[in-house]
């Protein structure tokens, strides 16, 4: 099951999971992220279409929890998908509820994967609904954070995060098997250089022309915030290594919690990578903390062969 404010890496991952062979995309559920809930909806609902998936989509939360709302136009375009202009759908979300469809989808398949692209406002939800749906499920593969490293929109959190922090520590103090999947991997070698775009390109695809395509405003908008020229997929990386933990070629179990008071630090995903939060003098300061999984390397040639094969 995908959690998603559907944007233009967000796209390149659900093409990822929705032309995996061996999965089944139980559902997608949107939220408002990256653009308001109602564009990431249509917006899913189109990639399904280019991909020939009648997976369900469910629309969710129209805000963080308690924030105001922050979205990511400025880097994804305003429709999300860098304002090509892509038809409209042709069938629309399903009536029920996303936290409903997460809950009920939850407690039908035991074991579950879940992976999230967007703030984590329809999974703190599901969870203060139906805490009891921690235990039935498999993974939850969270692509947020930025463990011990800068943020993408402030110095100290990533966008995912930083939306919507109270939900977030809702999910990562909740108990689920969370592997936290940080914006770091997805940048240095990560990210598509021209001779990779030309070479997704020459497949003649069209997922490959609208995987590259889609992603033109976030290339640009990447290029200044960073200074890297290429298309920097956070998204599918999460993705990548939900369909193949192997990717993920370097991870340790550490109590993670994410800041809500500070505005200087909001947002922060804080890793006890040192484990001092045994110390006495912490114990207090990491109380209903959680451990979890958190990647720290990724084996890129691995994630590029994977998207390769995906839009080819």
């Amino acid at each position: 099951m995908i959690d998603t404010d559907t944007a233009s890496d967000d796209a390149v991952a659900l093409i990822l999971a929705l032309r995996a062979p061996d999965v089944k995309v139980a559902a997608i559920t949107t939220v408002t992220g990256n653009v308001p809930v109602a564009q990431a909806s249509r917006n899913a609902l189109y990639v399904a279409e280019l991909c020939g998936s009648d997976v369900p989509v469910y629309r969710g939360a129209e805000r963080p929890l308690l924030r105001e709302y922050v979205s990511a136009v400025w880097f994804h375009g305003e429709d999300g998908l860098g304002d090509h202009d892509y038809p409209k759908p042709l069938r629309d979300v399903q009536p029920m509820h996303a936290v409903d469809a997460i809950i009920q989808t939850v407690k039908a398949t035991p074991g579950i994967t879940i992976v999230t692209l967007g703030p984590l406002t329809n999974i703190a939800l599901a969870l203060r609904k139906a805490p009891e749906i921690v235990k039935h499920i498999g993974r939850c593969v969270v692509m947020g954070g930025n463990p011990c490293c800068e943020g993408n929109i402030t110095p100290a959190a990533e966008y995912n995060i930083y939306v919507d922090p109270e939900a977030a520590a809702v999910a990562l103090r909740s108990g689920m098997p969370v592997e936290l999947v940080g914006w770091q991997l997805s940048r240095g070698p990560a990210v598509l250089q021209a001779g990779e775009i030309e070479h997704i390109l020459n497949m003649g695809t069209a997922l490959g022309k609208f995987a590259i395509e889609c992603n033109s405003t976030a290339m640009a908008a990447y290029k200044t915030q960073t200074g890297e020229i290429g298309i920097c997929l956070p998204d599918p990386v999460a993705m990548a290594i939900a369909l193949d933990p192997s990717i993920c070629t370097e991870s340790s179990d550490h109590f993670v919690d994410v800041e809500v008071h500070s505005e200087l630090t909001r947002g922060m995903t804080v890793v006890d990578r040192l484990g001092v939060a045994g110390d006495a003098r912490n114990r207090e300061v990491w109380r209903g903390a959680c451990p979890m999984k958190v990647c720290w390397t990724l084996d890129v040639p691995a994630f590029k062969s994977a998207l390769f094969a995906a839009l080819g």
